[in-house]
This record gives structure tokens, C-alpha cells and sequence, in this order.
């Protein structure tokens, strides 16, 4: 089958690029630049990792949502807090409705071009404190999508069952470079180490036996005490 992946250049959405290559035809790797914090240091990852496997990248500018939405993920945003992901903190840098709006995106592109799915690396990781990441929200959306199309687009989610720590190693499996991807919000020169993705990130690959090739601002112990791997 034909897909159009959704490629942030995040970790996850790049594993799924490679996972999609490996079981579909990926018919274009499509980024979103919506005005986030870490836009900027993401994409690039997304189009490397498209020309690495000689896959379309496009960028689709929802410049909006920054200029419209309330978020601290979004330059027009406050600060962001650093802790574990899933911490009652994290819930201000959700981005509302993020994903049903790119996923909307996505399905008229998708139908546009006659291809007949979409991959999303949405996981079970980040149901804590997205709402538009849990299978209670994938599902309905994937119904709407499959009746609001033509072609009957469907909504591919091969991780949502997984951890971060299970789609480390399935990148790993896969052969993915990991170090050309990003994750910190903060979205400076290197990641800062700790904010919630980057405690996520770093925990993951603690969690998949995995040395994590990521080069950090700061490091220590993870909360609740894991060291971290040297």
C-alpha cells in the first residue's frame, strides 16, 4: 500500500518512516511547521532522513496555529518546564487538537495524490497528557478519515501499543541512525538533558539497553533515581 508518513524528525515519527518503508510503499515523508519551539531543529532531521531513503519531503506551514493557539511548545508560548513527561507540568506544552488538525492535513494530501494510508508514530507513552495521541482519539479519527475520503484513506498507527523504550529498539532493528533525530523542546544548539522529552529520550534508550548517542546540555539521575548510562 501507498502512504504518506508523518515525519516531525522526532525520534519516534523517524523509526516509523523506516517501519512504514518496510512494510508499504512510502509515497511522501510530510513535516508540519507550526510555529513550535523546536521547528526548527526537527525538520532538517525529517529531510535528511527522507533523502537518506530517497523518499518526497514536503513542509506544510501551520504558522496559525502559533499565531492562534495557547501553548508554551510554541515560540508564542512561555517557558518550558523541565521534569518527567508525563508530570501534571508537561500538560503546558500540549498543543491543542495538534494531531487531529494535521491529521485532517494529511488525509486531504493523502487523497490528493491517491495514496491510501497515513502512518502516525503516536504511543502509548504519550497518552499521559495528550489527549489527540490516545487510541480513544486515533480510532474515531480514523473512522472519519476512511468516510470522509474517497479512497477510503486509512489511519496506520504501528506504535500505539509501544513505549518509547520498544520503538528505540525497533529503530535499532531497523538500522536507524537515532543521533539524526530530535526531541528536546526547548530547542536550542544541543538538547538541554532535561526537560520532559528529553528525560523521556534519555530514559528510553536507558530502559532498551541501548547507549544513547545523543550529546546533552545536562545529566544526572532520571526522576525517581535510574542512573543514567554512561
Amino acid at each position: 500500500m501507498k502512504v504518506v508518513v508523518l515525519l516531525s524528525g522526532g525520534m519516534d515519527s523517524v523509526c516509523a518512516l523506516y517501519h512504514a518503508r518496510a512494510e508499504h510503499e512510502v509515497a511522501l515523508a510530510l513535516s508540519f511547521d507550526y510555529g513550535s519551539k523546536h521547528n526548527g531543529r526537527e525538520i532538517p532531521f525529517a529531510r535528511w532522513h527522507a533523502g537518506e531513503i530517497g523518499v518526497e519531503h514536503q513542509v506544510i506551514d501551520l504558522g496559525f496555529i502559533n499565531e492562534h493557539f495557547s501553548s508554551d511548545l510554541l515560540k508564542s508560548g512561555g517557558d518550558i518546564p523541565e521534569g518527567h513527561y508525563e508530570e501534571a507540568s508537561m500538560k503546558s506544552t500540549v498543543v491543542p487538537f495538534r494531531n487531529g488538525i494535521m491529521l485532517a492535513v494529511a488525509a486531504g494530501v493523502a487523497e490528493s495524490r491517491g495514496v491510501k494510508g497515513l502512518v502516525i508514530a503516536a504511543h502509548s507513552g504519550d497518552h499521559a497528557i495528550y489527549p489527540d495521541c490516545r487510541e480513544d482519539f486515533m480510532s474515531p479519527m480514523a473512522q472519519a478519515i476512511d468516510a470522509g475520503t474517497y479512497a477510503n484513506v486509512r489511519l496506520l498507527r504501528p506504535f500505539i501499543e509501544m513505549r518509547k523504550e520498544d520503538i528505540v529498539a525497533r529503530g535499532n532493528a531497523l538500522g536507524v541512525d537515532l543521533s539524526q533525530t530530535w526531541s528536546c523542546y526547548k530547542g536550542a544548539e544541543i538538547h538541554c538533558g532535561v526537560c520532559g522529552t528529553c528525560v523521556e529520550r534519555r530514559e528510553a534508550f536507558h530502559l532498551a539497553d541501548f547507549k544513547d548517542p545523543t550529546e546533552y546540555s545536562e545529566v544526572g539521575s532520571f526522576p525517581g533515581g535510574v542512573p543514567a548510562l554512561d
